[in-house]
C-alpha cells in the first residue's frame, strides 16, 4: 500500500486558452499534459489523472505511462465537481494516507518542492506551497479532508475545503515560482523565461 495518492486534474475546458491546451506544445516539443505528468515522474505514489468522459490518455499524453484514468461526466459541472468525482473514486480505489492533486497545465513545478510536501505527510493536515506568500500547487490532502473534497459542487475548486481547514492547514514558502505557473494562455507557454 502507498501512502500517497496523486491526482492530476486534465478535465477542464480551457475557454480562456481557446483550444485544447493539453496537447498544445511547449517549446521543448512535449505536450502540455505529457509535461505536467512527467514533472510528477519521481514521485512514489498511486497515479490518476482526471479526464473528461469518453477521453483516453493515449490520446493527449502517448508518452505517459502507469497513470489510472478517470474519465469523468462531472467534468462539464466545473473544477469542483471534477475534483469531486475523482475524490470520490479514489477513495474506494486507494488506501493511503494522502492526496497531492496537481493541475494539468503546470509543468514547471520542481522535484524538491514535491519533496517538500511529501515529507510533510499527515492524514490529519493539508500542505499547500506558497511562492512570494502566494499559494500555489500541487496541494497535499491528508485522507481526513476527502470526505470533504467529495462534496465539492460546481466551480470553486477545493478553495472551500482550504478555508475551513484552520490550524490543519501548513504553508510552506517556497523558491518554487513553478508552483504559481499554470497555462492558462497561449503565451504562458514559453515560461520560464530567461
Amino acid at each position: 500500500m502507498s501512502r500517497l495518492a496523486m491526482l492530476v486534474l486534465a478535465a477542464g475546458r480551457a475557454r480562456r486558452f481557446g483550444a485544447d491546451k493539453r496537447v498544445a506544445r511547449l517549446d521543448d516539443g512535449r505536450g502540455l499534459l505529457e509535461a505536467s505528468l512527467a514533472a510528477l515522474e519521481g514521485v512514489d505514489a498511486e497515479r490518476f489523472v482526471a479526464l473528461r468522459a469518453g477521453e483516453t490518455l493515449a490520446g493527449l499524453a502517448p508518452g505517459s505511462h502507469g497513470w489510472r484514468t478517470l474519465a469523468l461526466a462531472e467534468s462539464e459541472q466545473g473544477m469542483g465537481a471534477t475534483l469531486a468525482a475523482a475524490v470520490t473514486r479514489i477513495s474506494i480505489a486507494s488506501r493511503a494516507s494522502a492526496l497531492l492533486v496537481q493541475l494539468g497545465d503546470m509543468p514547471w513545478v520542481a522535484a524538491r518542492t514535491l519533496e517538500a510536501l511529501i515529507d510533510h505527510i499527515d492524514e490529519r493536515r493539508i500542505v499547500r506551497p506558497l511562492h512570494h506568500g502566494r499559494g500555489g500547487h500541487p496541494v497535499l490532502f491528508g485522507r481526513r479532508f476527502w470526505p470533504a473534497l467529495c462534496s465539492l459542487e460546481g466551480d470553486r475548486g477545493a478553495r472551500p475545503v482550504l478555508e475551513r481547514a484552520g490550524e490543519a492547514l501548513i504553508e510552506l514558502e517556497c523558491l518554487d515560482p513553478g508552483v504559481l505557473a499554470d497555462v492558462d494562455r497561449c503565451e504562458a507557454l514559453h515560461w520560464p523565461r530567461g
